[in-house]
């Protein structure tokens, strides 16, 4: 079972209303996907974003969002780099592999010593 982490990749606030209470107090966050297994720990290349409404504290949604929020927002979204998707073996997984190649080195030495 792996686990699921977001990692922040850019903040900004906007000084666009608050379509709920219409103050100038926004948060603008974005995020990519970590993955955490066992053998192996995968940073994904999917993004997400999340705007918050620092005065009233709720999150505010695509379907309430202003033209101005929209630009804004296509704004941010280009000016935003991700980190490279990647993968990364575990230390669990370089532990399991040198227990494997010892067993495999055993048994070939004890083969080739029966044989001679």
């Amino acid at each position: 079972m792996s686990k699921e982490k977001l990692e922040i990749i850019k903040e900004a606030n906007l000084s666009n209303n608050c379509p709920e209470c219409f103050n100038q107090d926004l948060n603008l966050t974005f995020y990519q996907k970590h993955t955490c297994g066992r053998f192996f720990y995968k940073i994904t290349g999917e993004l997400s974003n999340k705007l918050v409404c620092n005065t009233c504290h709720s999150t505010i949604y695509p379907i309430s969002w202003t033209d101005d929020i929209e630009r804004m927002f296509n704004y941010y979204e280009k000016t935003v780099i991700p980190v490279k998707k990647s993968s990364k073996p575990t230390l669990l997984f370089y532990s399991l592999m040198l227990v494997l190649i010892a067993l495999v080195a055993g048994a070939v030495y004890i083969l080739l010593s029966n044989a001679i």
